[in-house]
């Protein structure tokens, strides 16, 4: 099988925009101190997290997520991918793959859906303008 159409910097762009989104999202400015409280961190030992290995790791692994949502968007005929498709797939990514499986996983550690709407919305979103930006950028 011939690997679908890649635009590395569609790619790049998307990750980048991804991970933006997040910084972002989980600031104090939205849902940052209330993500905090949901998951039970201290102030304190937020600091002495390694914020690099975090930011790097994470954007490493939004890399990887956006390098397969790009394969499934191209996956079609060319003429029939755009920005509408990309949104679709990688709200349905975002939804029926990443939050539904947070889901499970967080009733088993039983998490509140709190802290599942905080961090299932933010993939959901984050997907879907990597979707319109790989269907987008041809």
């Amino acid at each position: 099988m011939a690997y679908p159409f890649i635009n590395v910097w569609a790619v790049l762009l998307a990750t980048l925009i991804f991970w933006a989104i997040g910084a972002l999202w989980y600031s104090p400015v939205l849902f940052g101190k209330r993500w905090q409280k949901e998951v039970g961190f201290k102030e304190e030992e937020i600091k002495k997290t390694n914020m690099a290995l975090v930011f790097g790791t994470s954007f490493l692994l939004m890399l990887f997520m956006v390098w397969a949502l790009n394969f499934v968007i191209n996956s079609h005929k060319p003429e029939h991918v755009n920005l509408q498709i990309g949104l679709i797939y990688g709200v349905f990514i975002g939804f029926f793959f990443s939050m539904l499986t947070m889901g499970i996983n967080y009733l088993y550690q039983r998490r509140s859906i709190v802290l599942w709407l905080i961090d299932g919305v933010y993939v959901i979103l984050g997907l879907g303008i990597a979707g319109m930006i790989l269907g987008g950028w041809r």
